[in-house]
């Protein structure tokens, strides 16, 4: 079995990050520069989308430095792992290439040398959620990766930080990047299942607070602040509450989410699907985490805040007042469920 060699104290790991461009990969990109790793991004050979490529530029302008090719090349990323001698690598690739991880695998047993594995997870718990069709495919290839990274030996750490905080599943793009609506809230069943909710920039600073924590090797690291811990109709009145106006609520049935989901609408049917796991199923709160294999963040860093849901909805209440005063914000009418947003608040970068 590989062996996690003690990182000396003067030494910081030399992290490889795949998947950086992604909403996840930002955050841990960002961390991992601030906290002066040697830090390595993995990107596909060029031309990227000049969003992305800005997105480079400026990771290299504070430090990163860029490899470019794939991760289902075994003999290439043994290669690149031996020559910039990685300590650390994180995945935070997208959905459609979670299978591509394991050659990734294979690279890393082969050579013995990595410290710790994190895989692209940054959602749920995947062994514990359960969602329908056809979310529960990706989750059984998350699963999947679980298990042969388990019998590799590679060292590895499994973060499930649950929901980016923001109101779930709006409009087409992150969550995150917009308020919330101004038109209607959806509120999914009773509205009184609860779930966490966590900021990316806190996603990123205790990932890498991970990754030097010997206290975390083989574990899976849940994410619950108790204090981010919110029902829809909560976020709703959370929401109300901070730009100080009403607004419509609609009932979006089990029913319907499942209906949603059983048109296999691709990627509508998976927010669907985890929707419904979330928000009537309670996917984030209905276990314990009082097993062997599991570790919840806070009891780690006791010391270590993270920011409160009411401050990001501070934020999403001046982006809507910026909006109302640039014109941009205009009520649209009802929006379907199967309209919501493709990168769900559950599994951050799912289609980067």
């Amino acid at each position: 079995m590989v062996t996690s060699p003690t990182i000396p104290s003067h030494t910081k790991a030399r992290v490889l990050i795949i998947g950086a461009t992604g909403f996840i990969g930002k955050f841990v990109t960002e961390a991992s520069l601030l906290t002066a790793h040697p830090t390595y991004l993995l990107l596909r050979p060029p031309p990227l989308v000049p969003s992305k490529d800005a997105i480079v530029k400026t990771f290299q302008e504070k430090g990163a430095m860029i490899i470019h090719g794939v991760i289902n090349n075994k003999d290439f990323v043994e290669k690149i792992l031996k020559e910039h001698e990685i300590d650390i690598v994180i995945s935070a690739i997208g959905a459609k290439s979670l299978l591509d991880q394991l050659i990734l695998v294979e690279a890393m047993k082969s050579l013995k040398t990595i410290k710790r594995f994190l895989a692209s997870e940054f959602g749920h718990d995947v062994d514990r959620a359960d969602p329908v069709e056809p979310g529960l495919t990706m989750y059984k290839e998350k699963q999947l990766v679980r298990r042969v990274v388990e019998q590799s030996g590679v060292p590895y750490t499994n973060i499930c930080c649950n929901s980016i905080a923001s109101w779930p599943y709006y409009d087409n793009c992150h969550p995150s990047q917009l308020p919330p609506p101004l038109d209607q809230l959806q509120i999914y069943g009773h509205g009184n299942v609860k779930a966490y909710f966590v900021d990316g920039i806190d996603i990123g600073k205790f990932t890498m607070k991970v990754i030097d924590d010997v206290k975390t090797i083989n574990k899976n690291v849940h994410f619950r602040p108790s204090k981010n811990c919110y029902s829809i109709n909560e976020l709703a009145s959370l929401g109300e509450m901070k730009i100080g106006r009403t607004i419509p609520r609609v009932t979006i049935s089990e029913d319907d989410l499942l209906a949603a989901a059983a048109e296999n609408c691709i990627p509508q049917s998976i927010v669907a699907s985890f929707t419904h796991d979330i928000f009537i199923k309670g996917c984030q709160v209905n276990f314990s985490i009082d097993g062997v294999d599991d570790v919840e963040i806070s009891t780690l860093y006791p010391d270590e805040e993270f920011r409160s849901l009411e401050d990001c909805y501070e934020d999403f209440a001046h982006m809507i007042e910026d909006n109302i005063h640039k014109g941009e914000h205009k009520i649209t009418g009802t929006k379907s469920v199967v309209e919501a947003v493709p990168i769900m608040a559950s599994c951050g970068n799912i289609y980067e």
